[in-house]
């Protein structure tokens, strides 16, 4: 293989969500979310683990700021808590909340390293669920007025505002299946959240625009990368149909002004999508400077022949209730291995497949790798070191993958390794571990893996190790 060397400039750093790492769940002011409630209700989560303490990076956030420096990162993505600078979700700022963030970009500022920050990893204020939730519209004007609140707080010192994380999950798996917070399964709801997500991005976006025009305006989207599972008709149109539930349901809004037409059609037994308002969809394609990309694995789907056990191993989890709204006749295949321990296949061509697209379809759109890693069973050695070497396979190969991209004429920016902390991971609590750094949940000790050490050569070189 010849020497991978990437771009001067190219930004290199890594991520997290508040709801896994801060803990500090009542303090400081700071309201419940539906991840509070979720993981405090029996069943919902693995071994009933919550976030109440996490890595508490409420009371570690300098110390944990000091090792991005060790690391040689250019920039942290990390996401701010809704229900801790505005507990109920509507009304005055919580200052004590603003105060903690406003520490902590001013010390990253500091370090030389970019902020690049959230407004939505998934912890709606419980309040605003109890009053509807995303699929109510007003939740997206609640959404308007906190970032209004929180951007104006912040100001330009915020290098990159970034408006959501994952809507597919917020909308699909809270919603539909169930298997995230608030642990619906109303189909024609999740639809609705799915728009008024898209209106809010469209919304707060505008408000990003006006109070802070010298940032840079972002979404990240879990895009799917999927495949059907031979060259039939019915299984080409199952990848059609999934294609628009999982990708095409937020990239056509955001990025054209429009819902696709298959979508509504596919969906039409389900909602009639009288929820959208003259304008709405244009509102949501506010104009972007980057798109952040999250890629794990791939999808293989086929036409369900609606007698034979039906597989639904989409990876998303377990529930009696399909995240894929209207699409009973589809079904999800297992892919070869390796795996990770999320059960994810290992498969980094479909992330050059993902980026290419996105170029293809929107070639003057940057794009960044703002989530990409790998959940493994790590063990702490006799010497106290992390030996994970599957985790550095899977690092190596996928930002070799976004190199072949870019050699392809892809325009991406930076990559974010997924995570900078072992955290809580939603439904599976403390089990899985995504971490570069390793953290003893019992002492809160971190501990780099082999994996922070080779992602510091990388950082400080540009030359893939």
């Amino acid at each position: 293989m010849s020497e991978i060397v990437f771009p001067e400039g190219f930004v290199w750093g890594s991520a997290t969500a508040a709801y896994q790492i801060e803990g500090a769940a009542k303090e400081g002011g700071r309201g419940p979310s539906i991840w509070d409630t979720y993981s405090h209700t029996p069943g919902r989560t693995l071994n009933g683990d919550t976030g109440d303490v996490a890595a508490d990076h409420y009371h570690r956030w300098a110390d944990d700021l000091e090792q991005l420096t060790a690391l040689g990162l250019g920039a942290y993505r990390f996401s701010i808590a809704w229900p801790r600078v505005q507990p109920g979700g509507s009304g005055p700022v919580n200052q004590a909340g603003v105060d903690f963030y406003s520490r902590l970009v001013d010390r990253l500022l500091e370090l030389g390293i970019r902020p690049v920050a959230t407004l939505y990893h998934w912890d709606l204020p419980q309040e605003l669920e109890d009053a509807g939730g995303w699929p109510a519209r007003d939740t997206a004007a609640r959404f308007a007025d906190y970032a209004e609140k929180i951007v104006g707080a912040l100001g330009d010192r915020v290098h990159t505002w970034t408006t959501f994380n994952e809507p597919w999950c917020s909308s699909y798996l809270g919603y539909a299946s169930g298997v995230h917070a608030p642990g619906r399964t109303e189909p024609a709801a999740a639809l609705a959240a799915v728009h008024h997500l898209n209106l809010a991005h469209g919304l707060a976006g505008r408000v990003i625009r006006e109070l802070a025009p010298a940032a840079q305006l972002s979404v990240t989207l879990n895009l799917h990368v999927i495949r059907p599972a031979s060259d039939s008709a019915a299984d080409a149109d199952a990848a059609r149909r999934i294609d628009a539930l999982a990708n095409r349901a937020f990239l056509g809004p955001m990025l054209d002004g429009a819902y696709p037409a298959d979508l509504l059609a596919d969906t039409a037994g389900v909602t009639d999508w009288s929820f959208v308002r003259d304008g709405d969809e244009q509102t949501a394609a506010v104009p972007l400077d980057v798109l952040g990309v999250n890629y794990y694995s791939t999808t293989l789907v086929r036409a369900w022949d609606g007698v034979s056990p039906k597989s639904d191993a989409d990876g998303h989890g377990r529930s009696a209730h399909s995240a894929w709204v209207g699409s009973e006749q589809v079904e999800f295949l297992p892919q070869p291995g390796p795996y990770t321990a999320m059960g994810w296949n290992i498969e980094p061509a479909g992330l050059t497949e993902l980026l290419l697209r996105l170029h293809r379809e929107h070639p003057d759109l940057p794009m960044m790798i703002t989530e990409n890693g790998a959940a493994f069973d790590d063990v702490v050695s006799p010497d106290g070191a992390i030996h994970d070497d599957r985790r550095i396979d899977y690092l190596r190969r996928h930002i070799a993958a976004t190199h072949d991209a870019m050699a392809a004429g892809a325009d991406v920016r930076g990559y974010f390794v997924w995570s900078l902390l072992d955290n809580f991971e939603w439904a599976y609590g403390y089990d899985r571990r995504f971490g570069i750094i390793h953290v003893d949940y019992q002492t809160q000790q971190r501990t780099w893996k082999d994996s922070a050490h080779w992602y510091r050569t990388l950082t400080t070189t540009n030359h893939l190790p």
